[in-house]
């Protein structure tokens, strides 16, 4: 147990009485010189800790321990937002069995005020205190509450606004509720432009865990399957261009998106796109049932001899389905995003996202190396022949995926059915290779699986619970905070299939979905950029992809550390719900 004592120091052989407020000083800054009504402003509490003292942090482990907090004076008009303070550290001290998260030297506390749109211009006196318990590593003096205060002048709209002292307010050692949008730049400065890139790449590798880099699965081992490579270092070479296109294709969409501010992988509202890649994959899967050979011209492969035939193809596979896997987005990618748009620096961004998809295209690297020699076993067989055709049939439901979000639900999944059927049966009984017991076994397993799947695909869906969700309105979010009531915001778009797991894995609890009667909450459909509320709410929150769901307290103001920018289960989606409610 702690105890708070008072008595005479003793150390450094000084026996002077020390007071608590002797030990902290307080000075206040602005963000900017003045504010508009309604507007927003910031203010830091430049806190200074004597050597050798600590103050407990925000944040304590036990009810003992009197945590640091801002106080701040009723005002009508004006309402503040939680205090961001910086990472605490913890310490041991023999008073105490347990390290102590404490605040030592100069810290820097931010709040942001933001002021009524009806409040009267002239002059606000804005005045709080500062509450501590100080401490050195023997004794603990009384806790103390110190007092601040500042002017501000409130103008109207027509009026300049300077900001100020903006280093005090982008101060690393300050957290913004742990946003994770200076990651990058937080790299570069403490590790070294080529340690950033290292860990860039890393990210990329990371980025396989994402639903939306899932169809490249099949499509890369279809691809390859149908590659005649009888060596590993040619398969290795196909694969490597086939990653360098998707590098290529991704660096290109995520730079354009980083500088216009433009979604990342938007291309894919697009038909024709969608169709476009949908007619290159059932393209190559003719090419699976032997209906022709795709080659490269004889003029081009003449160019870098026979050696190099396929290597054009292998190319511009990657940059088709680099558009699939541009879509990816996730707190890293987002954090990628703002640093490259607020440097404008179009190589170095480049060079950022290319190194992201590298590491992306890794696994796509092995895979497609190893997929391609399928083809060159030496113990092929007939029943390769077979195999081929299965991926030509894998690929035509790529090319029906693709074309998920331009047809109905129901006709989709009847497409889906028929495919199943016709493909279960060709490849399970009519097709004729064969290639011993195992293998006949095999491809019956295949085609009862067919069938089975086109069935369940068939079967009407039973009625669940989900989240009752309204299409954004202005007049809905002002409603809401009228009434009190939190609102979630759900940013999507139809070509988004993270948006798509939310919505049947996440959304669809029965918890979340009892928990979020609790909120407003309302949906808002990114696909068409063109659109102006689009462009306008973009801009307000900052949206950087899709899915991005945005969390809104009781008073209006946007609650920054819950937003997410991915797929999350129901279990971890609930705490956030619970944390916006409490």
């Amino acid at each position: 147990m702690l105890l708070s004592v008072l008595f005479l120091s003793t150390g450094g052989g000084q026996g002077d009485f020390i007071s608590s407020k002797d030990v902290v000083s307080v000075d206040v800054l602005l963000s900017q010189d003045r504010v508009h009504r309604g507007g927003e402003v910031k203010f830091v509490l430049i806190t200074e800790i004597k050597e050798g003292w600590h103050i407990n942090a925000n944040q304590v482990d036990s009810e003992f321990v009197i945590p640091t907090e801002i106080f701040i004076d009723t005002l009508e008009g004006m309402t503040a937002s939680s205090s961001i303070f910086p990472e605490f550290e913890r310490k041991q001290f023999p008073f105490s069995e347990d390290a102590l998260p404490v605040f030592e030297g100069k810290i820097n506390i931010v709040t942001p005020l933001t002021f009524a749109d009806d409040l009267p211009i002239g002059e606000v006196i804005v005045s709080g205190s500062i509450y501590y318990q100080a401490c050195d590593d023997r004794m603990c003096l009384p806790p103390i509450e110190i007092p601040w205060n500042f002017n501000i002048d409130v103008v109207n709209a027509r009026e300049a606004v300077t900001e100020i002292n903006q280093d005090l307010f982008h101060d690393k050692k300050t957290v913004e509720e742990n946003t994770e949008t200076d990651t990058v730049e937080g790299w570069i400065q403490s590790k070294g432009l080529f340690i950033t890139f290292i860990l860039v790449f890393f990210g990329g590798l990371a980025l396989n865990l994402t639903p939306c880099v899932y169809p490249l699965i099949p499509i890369t081992v279809s691809y390859f399957a149908n590659q005649s490579t009888g060596k590993i270092s040619r398969s290795f070479v196909l694969a490597l261009f086939y990653v360098l296109g998707m590098a290529l294709t991704y660096s290109i969409l995520g730079v354009v998106a980083a500088i216009t501010g433009s979604l990342l992988g938007s291309a894919l509202q697009n038909p024709l796109v969608l169709i476009f890649i949908a007619l290159v994959f059932f393209a190559l899967s003719l090419s699976m049932f032997g209906f022709y050979e795709i080659r490269v011209p004889q003029s081009l492969a003449s160019v870098g001899g026979k050696s190099r035939q396929g290597i054009f193809g292998a190319l511009f596979m990657g940059l088709t389905v680099g558009i699939i896997a541009a879509p990816c987005i996730g707190p890293f990618v987002v954090s990628l995003l703002i640093f490259v748009g607020e440097q404008g620096n179009p190589f170095l961004g480049f060079w950022l996202f290319f190194t992201l998809a590298l590491g992306l295209g890794v696994p796509f690297l092995i895979l497609g190396t190893f997929s391609s020699m399928i083809s060159s076993m030496p113990q092929s067989g007939v029943w390769m022949v077979w195999v081929r055709k299965l991926f030509g049939v894998i690929l035509i439901g790529m090319a029906v995926y693709f074309l998920e979000t331009l047809i109905p639900v129901r006709i989709y999944q009847f497409v889906l059915a028929v495919l199943l059927i016709t493909g279960g049966v060709y490849l399970g009984w009519i097709e004729k290779s064969t290639g011993g017991k195992l293998f006949t076994v095999f491809r019956w397993l295949i085609g009862i699986a067919s069938l089975l799947f086109a069935v369940w695909l068939t079967v009407p869906e039973k009625e669940h619970q989900e989240i009752n969700w309204e299409t954004f309105d202005y007049k809905l979010l002002e409603q809401a905070k009228t009434d009190g009531k939190p609102v979630i915001l759900d940013f999507y778009a139809i070509w988004c299939i993270p948006c798509k797991e939310l919505d049947r894995n996440t959304f669809t609890d029965k918890e979340v979905v009892k928990l979020s009667e609790e909120f407003v909450t309302l949906k808002v459909d990114l696909t068409h950029e063109s659109d102006q509320l689009v462009k306008d709410l973009k801009k307000v929150f900052e949206i950087r992809g899709v899915p991005t769901i945005v969390f809104i307290g009781e008073n209006g103001k946007e609650i920054k550390h819950l937003s997410f920018y991915e797929f999350i289960e129901a279990e971890e989606f609930l705490n956030k719900m619970k944390e916006a409610v409490n």
